[in-house]
């Protein structure tokens, strides 16, 4: 039978091809099948490391995008510090050109001012100012301020915030607390151009237009800021206003009660406080003869105690009744003496309590 070549090599493995007869086939066979199962090998192990290769550009690919995300939200959150930061010389303008001048007589600072000369220059200020001050702190609209404040540069400082504090003070004390409310956002917007004016060294005056350009144009969260600080600060006047009244209550009652202190320094309504339930009694309703009885019935250390410090409240004035003893029995005054074991008081003239409003007998 013929066999063709094509037909050998459907048939026939390599393995089994025709060899030299000096060739020992068995040991050709081996090594052409070792080398075949070792490029098998090779061929696995470098699909096996491009699978590694892969796997771990993936993994790395997922590292960048982790990264990037993390790069892109602070880039977000870096612009929103750079809306939010306050304007300073970099981020207003831009230099047309650069130079320096030193105006030598604006180098030495002027002096620091005492307690006292600041409280004696607002006084003159407010003298001065205060027509125009109110005029300002009525105001409700941004352009109407700062048209105000542009035509008036004489407000655009320390003392016109100054006077606002203690304006808004003395509306909440006096229970207008609408109005305080409104001078409080004008106080602010005084506030917040000095605070522009000490970032960027310059005259407040030069920081007018640029705040309330700003104020009017801001996003939402630096308006959201503005009007927390107006909040704060109207939390703060009215305690500051409910300090002041307790301590203007404070010093009308000791004004009252110096005032009714009697000639020994105390005071009547304390030592009628202190007296005794019955001795109280006599005194409202001014009976004399009950007085006389209560005493009688006390220790004689008590009733000199008691009848001490009413002289010295001025409860009882011992010389009220002067001379009523050279009178005839007849026109002597119920209790004109006070007998106590052989001990003679003159008796006294009772003077009303000033705090407490006595029953007419």
């Amino acid at each position: 039978m013929f066999i063709t070549g094509a037909t050998r090599k459907q048939t026939i493995s390599d393995d089994e091809d025709e060899t030299h007869p000096n060739i020992d086939t068995p040991s050709l066979f081996r090594w052409r099948h070792q080398a075949r199962v070792e490029r098998m090998e090779e061929q696995e192990r470098e699909k096996k490391q491009l699978e590694e290769i892969k796997r771990n550009n993936a993994k790395k690919a997922q590292r960048v995008e982790k990264e990037q995300a993390r790069l892109r939200r602070e880039e977000e959150e870096l612009k929103k510090k750079e809306k939010m930061q306050p304007w300073n010389v970099d981020t207003i303008s831009k230099d047309g050109f650069k130079k320096t001048v030193i105006n030598k007589s604006a180098i030495n600072k002027k002096p620091e001012l005492t307690e006292d000369q600041k409280e004696m220059n607002l006084k003159e200020f407010i003298k001065k100012y205060e027509k125009i001050l109110k005029q300002y702190g009525m105001l409700r609209k941004y352009d109407d301020s700062k048209k105000f404040l542009r035509d008036n540069h004489c407000l655009v400082c320390e003392d016109t915030a100054n006077y606002l504090v203690i304006w808004c003070i003395e509306l909440e004390m006096q229970d207008k607390h609408e109005l305080m409310a409104h001078v409080a956002h004008q106080c602010i917007c005084m506030q917040y151009i000095l605070d522009i004016s000490k970032q960027l060294d310059v005259d407040p005056r030069a920081c007018v237009e640029s705040f309330f350009q700003r104020i009017q144009t801001a996003e939402a969260e630096y308006k959201s800021q503005f009007h927390a600080e107006i909040e704060a600060f109207k939390e703060r006047i009215r305690k500051r206003a409910q300090e002041k009244l307790q301590k203007a209550i404070e010093e009308q009652e000791e004004e009252e009660r110096k005032a009714r202190l009697g000639p020994g320094g105390l005071d009547p309504v304390e030592v009628f406080e202190s007296l005794p339930k019955e001795l109280q009694t006599c005194f409202e309703t001014r009976d004399i003869g009950m007085l006389q009885e209560a005493m009688t019935k006390l220790p004689e250390d008590e009733a000199r105690y008691h009848l001490k410090r009413c002289i010295d409240s001025g409860m009882w004035v011992p010389d009220g009744n002067k001379g009523v003893l050279d009178l005839p029995p007849e026109e002597q005054d119920q209790g004109a003496e006070v007998k106590k074991d052989a001990v003679v008081v003159e008796e006294p003239v009772y003077e009303a309590v000033k705090e407490k409003e006595p029953e007419a007998k």
